[in-house]
This record gives C-alpha cells, structure tokens and sequence, in this order.
C-alpha cells in the first residue's frame, strides 16, 4: 500500500513539473510577444502557427549549443548551481495546496520560506565559482537585493499568519470566502507585488544582471544549458510568485477558472513592468526597502496583530 501511494506521489509530482515548464515555455513566448506589441513590432511568428512552437526551438537550440566553462573556474559549483536553482524554484511547487491531498502540509508558509531563502546560495555559487569580476559583482547585489527585500516579504506574510492563525496556504481560501484581503491591505498587495519583482530580479530590480554595467551579471559566463537552467529557474518562481499573490489576496480557489486567469494576468503584469520602467537605481533599491516598505509592513503586521487580539477578546 506504501510503495502505491509513493509511486501515485511521484507520477503526480512529474506530471506538475511537466505542467510548470510548459507554463514556462509559453511564459517566455508570452513575454516576447508582449515586448513586441509594446516596442510596436510582431513578436516571434514563423515557428508554427502564430509562433506556437517558438519557445521549444529556443529550448533545443540552447541545450545542444556548445557548452564552454572557463579555464580558472570552480568546475564543480560552476556545473552544480544552475541545476540547484531549478531545482529550488521547482520545489516551491510543492506548497501547492492540492484538494486531492496530493501534497497538502499544514507548513505550506514555513517550506515557502526555507526553498526562497536557499535561492540566494545558488547565484552566490553561481557567482563567485565563474571567476569573473562581473560575476561576483552582480552576485553581491543579488544577495543584498534578495535579503533586504525578503524582510519585508516576511513581514507580509506574518501579517497574513496572525490573520488566519496558521501556516497552511490551504486556510487563506477558508479565511476569504466572503470577502478577499486584497480589500482590507490595498497596500500590501502593492508592496508584495513590487518586492516580488525584487526577489526574481526583473526589471526595474535586475540589478544581479546589470546588461548595461556588469555586461550580464552573475550568468556573464553561462552558454547553452546552463543559462537555459538559470532562465527557467527565473521564470518558474516569476508564476510561483505570481500563484501565491493570488492565494494571499484573490482567495486563489483552485476550483475556479478565475484563478488561472488571474495568476496569467499578474504574469502579465512582471512583463508589462519590463516593457514600461527603466532600471532603478542602486541606492534608491536599499532605500526603499528598508526605509520605505519596512515600516509600513511592520505598522501594518502591529495592526493585524492587534485586530487579531480584538476578535478573540469579542469571542471569548
């Protein structure tokens, strides 16, 4: 009976991963296209019909290119992180809270923390094990950048944890039935959604792949399958993301159609933000998160901490 439900685990767990890196490919395509349409030009339509088939001819052609690794490079570390990468960003997936008691945990937040948290290490590695100074620049401001603006995340999300008394993603649609929080926390669904583009690196935060400065950033020394890897990672926690905003302002029932529309629409929107702001500037990025999003964050977990205790002194 256990070797059954460890084998139904499994196949379950696979057909997901094949559904993320599908919604991967066709994420990538919609970008293009987006970009386009915004630059006032066509985005990729010769490859199948409407350019349908576009993202799997990029996959093929980066993962049979040649695969070159510098001389002076840490060879092991240099090969292992982006594959740890995606491999992080496709294990956050597993928070994902199933009806069919596919993989549904009670500590959905506290396994969210832990896998984003361990990002940092695989661009760190990726980083410095590529010796190269634009690396290691640009993996130094990454981790300054994923840090500062994990506090506030955090802090987010405690929030929402004094809210509902659990750790369960599951209980933010029991708690939203009647009315969504996004009503009640305007604020820090902005704030969210802007740390959010921080914590993936995308425009106007892509300070770690600085094209104008540090030529590419940490990947500068990454071809073929090994910025395949660093690329899907991105944009696999960009829909994770994306999923868990709707969870913890949308209710996010996964019954309903309206959720998938709304995790492509927020998709939609880290593309649009690529396509209209430029890139913020470095001291500007520390400012805002420690001098802007950090105390309104805090008044507003102090507040939801405090309206807790009032419902339970009206209770009891």
């Amino acid at each position: 009976m256990f070797v059954n439900d460890f084998y139904m685990l499994f196949v379950s767990y696979l057909i997901l991963i094949l559904c993320v890196l599908i919604g991967v490919a066709f994420l990538t395509l919609l970008e293009r296209k987006v970009l386009g349409y915004i630059q006032i030009r066509k985005g990729p339509n010769k490859v199948g019909m409407l350019g349908l088939i576009q993202p799997f001819s990029d996959a093929i052609k980066l993962f049979c290119k040649e695969q070159a690794s510098p001389t002076m490079s840490n060879f092991f570390l240099y090969y292992f992180s982006p594959v740890f990468s995606l491999f992080l960003s496709l294990l956050l997936w597993m928070c994902l809270p199933f009806f069919s008691g596919f993989l549904h945990f009670t500590l959905g937040f506290m396994f969210f923390f832990c896998c984003s948290s361990l990002s940092v290490y695989t661009i760190m590695m990726a980083g410095w094990s590529s010796n190269s100074n634009y690396s290691l620049l640009g993996a130094l401001r990454c981790i300054a950048q994923t840090i500062s603006y994990e506090v506030s995340l955090a802090i987010i999300l405690l929030s929402f944890l004094f809210l509902i008394s659990s750790l369960s993603i599951f209980d933010l649609m029991v708690y939203q039935q009647y009315t969504w929080f996004v009503f009640m926390s305007l604020p820090l669904s902005l704030i969210w959604f802007t740390s959010s583009l921080a914590e993936t690196n995308r425009t106007p935060f892509d300070f770690a792949e600085g094209e104008s400065e540090l030529v590419s950033g940490f990947n500068v020394e990454y071809s073929g399958g090994g910025f395949a890897l660093i690329f899907m990672s991105e944009y696999a926690s960009i829909l994770f993301m994306s999923m868990l905003f709707i969870f913890l302002f949308f209710s996010g029932s996964l019954v309903n159609y309206l959720f998938f529309y709304m995790v492509v629409f927020i998709s939609f929107l880290f593309v649009w933000v690529r396509g209209t702001l430029p890139r913020y500037r470095y001291d500007k990025l520390m400012y805002l998160a420690w001098k802007g999003f950090l105390p309104i964050s805090l008044n507003f977990m102090m507040f939801f901490f405090g309206f807790k205790i009032y419902v339970f002194s009206l209770i009891f």
